[in-house]
């Protein structure tokens, strides 16, 4: 398996440098992490020293594109990797802040419908040095702004990935100097990853991909559903708020005749209201392989408002990229620039099963 510098932690480096005076795991650590310098421009090490440490850990990525959009606040790269595997990463600056999102896996098994990437399907996890590294690279292309927030929300499911996501998490708030808190790591529903991710002691945001807050229509946006239905994410949801004591986010692709009706968006409000749970409102962004539009901005306000009167904290997502499909659910350059799309279409709103548990739960009865 080829390794970089960036899987290695501070004991890992000190035995590569074995060979070396101790000093010189102290100059190598502090420029790749404290200075954030890539290897070639730590120039307190020996040339002969980097060149030898650039064969032995080779980069994990190789820009192979890189495209800006929103006037320059947005830039997206697409990674080669080692194997020929690309990804997509995203830097996105606001007047606040600098995030940039970063992918887990190259392309994504849990094969969401209205998502590129889930139509592309499935090439590999991502190992930790190669999450690491995208911040890393948009770390230096942000300055001379200080990047602030890292958000795990690129191509793949991290939780399916969910080792490499806990070392890049700790590598990031470790050695990076990362707070937890600008640290946000977004899934699907993987139930048990979640209850394990609330025992590693980060504070940092869960965002739970939902879409759908009633068993019958989420089995078809979202497939792990089937898995995990949403008495077991719900469960696994509260155990993440108990354990953390952090605000959980709840995301809603907002999509035209499917979920963004008032009976839809009542069962969201029920399910948010037993977590105590902020919703952010994404407006679907449109893929190649799923038909259906979003909801219009007329229609996105007013499920903001509905939501907002039944006591729910909701926001509108403010969505960057778009017109480099860069934007939430458009990344698909994946499985070595081949895409394999399967069009599916989600029917609009019909019967479906009403969401008693939550019902239940919100009253204080018992679940």
């Amino acid at each position: 398996m080829v390794t970089s510098l960036y899987d290695l932690d501070r004991a890992q480096l000190a035995e590569a440098l074995a060979d070396q005076p101790r000093y010189r795991v102290d100059q190598v650590w502090r420029g790749l992490w404290e200075e954030r310098r890539p290897l070639g421009a730590i120039t307190t090490v020996p040339l002969a020293l980097r060149a030898r440490l650039a064969e032995q850990f080779p980069s994990g990525l190789s820009a192979r594109a890189a495209v800006d959009s929103d006037r320059g606040a947005t830039r997206k790269w697409v990674f080669a990797l080692h194997d020929g595997a690309t990804i997509e990463t995203v830097l996105m600056r606001y007047h606040d802040r600098v995030t940039v999102c970063v992918s887990t896996q190259a392309g994504c098994a849990m094969g969401c419908s209205f998502c590129a990437t889930g139509q592309a399907g499935f090439t590999r996890h991502l190992r930790a040095g190669e999450i690491v590294e995208q911040v890393l690279v948009a770390a230096a292309a942000a300055a001379p702004l200080r990047l602030s927030n890292v958000v795990f929300m690129g191509m793949g499911e991290p939780l399916a990935n969910y080792d490499a996501t806990v070392g890049a998490l700790r590598r990031l708030h470790d050695a990076l100097g990362l707070s937890a808190r600008h640290l946000t790591v977004s899934t699907v529903g993987v139930a048990p990853a979640i209850e394990r991710l609330a025992r590693e002691g980060l504070a940092l945001t869960l965002a739970v991909s939902l879409h759908a807050a009633n068993d019958a229509l989420r089995d078809e946006l979202v497939p792990l559903n089937r898995r995990y239905p949403l008495d077991r994410l719900f469960a696994a949801c509260e155990s993440w708020v108990a354990a953390t004591g952090r605000r959980l986010s709840l995301e809603w692709a907002l999509i035209a005749g499917v979920n963004d009706t008032p009976a839809r968006l009542r069962e969201l409000a029920d399910f948010a209201t037993g977590l105590r749970a902020h919703v952010n409102l994404i407006p679907l962004n449109p893929t190649p392989g799923y038909p259906v539009r979003g909801s219009d901005p007329a229609t996105v306000r007013a499920a903001q408002a509905s939501l907002r009167e039944w006591g729910v904290n909701a926001t509108v997502r403010d969505t960057r990229g778009r017109s480099i499909a860069a934007a939430c659910g458009q990344l698909a350059t994946v499985t070595r620039g081949r895409r394999r799309l399967a069009v599916r279409a989600v029917a609009p709103e019909g019967p479906a099963p009403a969401r008693e548990r939550h019902r239940a739960h919100d009253a204080g009865d018992p679940a």
